[in-house]
């Protein structure tokens, strides 16, 4: 996965794992119970927070109000709506279409424990999907972006406020991009599966449109950061290639319509695509680890040895995540959490532990263990690593700090969000200027308003963590840190 560079860097300033770290790791710092439930409420409203576009009726974070009511005017085109995916006030695309997929792939396998949440979790889902609809209705184009990230991080401004630039960045057969187009291809297709019983026309528009997205990603292969250097780079640049959104999303297009054009693509291209390449890596830029989990059900129920190179991999992946094991690119603080080098490292964290949670439940269900040197990695112990990764995001490390906002009595209370950090519309509705917004920024003071279930990037890798604005890689949250979270949370708000 590529360093999170993106979060407003205009703003910014500039273990070997042991046998003992095994026992910090699975030990809990306090004996304190969790409310999995409330955590996992939070963690949806989040996204209601991060919102672009008209909002509806029911929105309950009422300190947000409209946003970016005229996106996608310059090309001729309604791309309103959408999430923002961090701190900032631009739509970027791939992050985005991850977090969908993340969001959806937490409701297929762990919906039915979401109880009364369910319905917030798909209308989160559908929020997305409907933004992608809009950015993929041209056939052969996809708009990847709106908002011009330079001038928008020049400034500390309200969504509400915005007069920044709202270029709209698109991609097409002449300028490709196969990894958001893949990873788009991919959001709606899983997408398609959270609605396939509650909304059969939808959820049929959202696998067509798939399809035929995935088939433009494959047919015009490219980086989009070769495409469109300067607009997406160093934010959400490429780093790890293209290769791996074409498997993910023909993976996805495979669970989803079960057409074997797709089985046959994932086995073709296994080798070509790399399908084994960097294995402990999961996020926005690097999807290997997450399609050998997903594919590895299919082996693990039985009904795909064609497939079996990838459960080997998901084998390997799982493996080099433990305690104990030494593996030079991942680490665990002192106080047990996962770290690995680059920014917001609290993405690493949910993602990694939704895999975790998800192979475990695979594993359960097949009456199969890994096989890890000297170690077995049940089911059991797959859980009990996931579930100390909440734990620790909740308030059990050396802090005893919360790193979801509103969550517990201790949580970070000056979060790198600019709604958040500036007075509400409500509280001033005069408008607040591109830089009247930086004596907020620079402010001592805790934020206004509270995106409550925000997990923030989290402490560095000695368990320190500074409650400062101006230390985004720490202090900022992203859709893509709660995206997989929803699901860990789901899981644990039953089986606690």
């Amino acid at each position: 996965m590529a360093p999170n560079t993106h979060p407003t860097f205009r703003y910014s300033m500039a273990f070997g794992v042991s046998a003992l770290l095994f026992l910090v790791f699975l030990r809990p710092i306090s004996a304190v119970g969790h409310d999995y439930h409330d955590a996992l409420s939070k963690s949806i409203l989040f996204f209601e927070g991060q919102r672009s576009g008209k909002l509806p009726p029911d929105q309950r974070l009422k300190w947000r109000r409209d946003s970016g009511l005229h996106d996608g005017a310059s090309v001729g085109r309604d791309l309103t709506g959408g999430y923002y995916d961090a701190g900032d006030n631009i739509k970027f695309g791939f992050p985005m279409a991850f977090t969908t997929t993340l969001l959806s792939w937490s409701i297929i396998d762990f919906g039915r424990n979401m109880g009364p949440e369910l319905k917030n979790a798909v209308k989160a889902v559908k929020w997305a999907t409907d933004y992608l609809l809009k950015v993929t209705a041209v056939p052969g184009v996809v708009f990847v972006q709106v908002g011009d990230a330079y001038s928008d991080h020049n400034c500390w401004e309200r969504p509400e406020d915005m007069d920044t630039l709202r270029t709209a960045y698109k991609i097409d057969g002449s300028h490709p991009g196969s990894d958001v187009a893949g990873e788009t291809a991919a959001a709606l297709a899983a997408a398609s599966i959270v609605f396939r019983s509650r909304d059969p026309a939808y959820s049929r528009l959202l696998l067509n449109r798939a399809v035929k997205v995935f088939e433009f990603a494959d047919r015009h292969r490219g980086a989009y950061s070769s495409s469109l250097h300067s607009a997406v780079c160093p934010f959400y640049c490429d780093v790890n290639g293209y290769q791996d959104e074409l498997l993910w999303g023909a993976a996805w297009l495979h669970k989803a319509s079960r057409r074997r054009q797709y089985r046959e693509y994932i086995i073709k291209n296994e080798v070509v695509l790399h399908a084994g390449d960097t294995i402990n890596e999961f996020g926005w830029d690097n999807k290997h680890a997450g399609i050998n989990v997903l594919i590895s059900k299919e082996v693990l129920m039985g009904k795909a040895n064609y497939f079996a190179s990838f459960k080997q991999n998901a084998d390997g992946f799982i493996c080099s995540l433990l305690p104990g094991i030494s593996h030079p690119q991942v680490q665990y603080s002192p106080g047990g959490l996962i770290f690995k080098a680059g920014g917001s490292n609290m993405q690493h964290v949910t993602s990694l532990s939704f895999l975790l949670l998800a192979y475990s439940n695979y594993l359960s269900h097949a009456n199969k263990i890994v096989a890890c040197g000297e170690t077995s990695a049940t089911p059991a112990l797959l859980k009990q690593l996931a579930k100390r990764q909440v734990d620790y995001i909740l308030g059990d490390n050396p802090l005893r700090m919360s790193y979801m906002v509103g969550y517990g009595e201790r949580y970070p209370r000056r979060i790198h969000h600019r709604g958040s950090s500036l007075p509400s519309v409500q509280t001033h509705p005069a408008r607040i200027g591109c830089k009247a917004g930086s004596r907020y920024f620079l402010s001592p003071n805790p934020n206004p308003n509270v995106l409550v279930g925000a997990v923030v990037g989290g402490p560095n890798v000695t368990d320190a963590f500074p409650d400062s604005r101006p230390y985004f890689q720490e202090s900022e949250p992203t859709t893509y840190i709660n995206a997989p979270l929803v699901g860990i949370l789901a899981f644990f708000s039953a089986h606690s």
